[in-house]
């Protein structure tokens, strides 16, 4: 697992990243190598493209039962395909 010393990634840093901390990690999008980019891929959800947003909400609880973060909104929840 990586630790991040901020919730900021420099280009440096996200180029280091392994592909399987991205939400989308065809396109290198949404990057949650921590519970604070956890957050931060659930903030920005609403800006993915809309035939991505399954994908991406699977990925972003999926990152969040890792790390212990509790994902509360409605819309990755329906996206995901998970009661609400």
């Amino acid at each position: 697992m990586f630790a991040m010393k901020t919730d900021r990634l420099t280009y440096e840093e996200k180029k280091e990243l392994p592909d399987d901390v991205f939400g989308l990690p065809e396109r290198r999008e949404y990057p949650m190598p921590d519970a604070a980019h956890v957050r931060a891929a659930e903030a920005y959800f609403r800006y993915c493209p809309e035939e991505l947003k399954p994908r991406l909400a699977r990925a972003i609880l999926e990152r969040a039962k890792l790390y212990g973060v509790d994902i509360g909104s409605v819309s990755i929840l329906s996206y995901a395909g998970k009661s609400v």
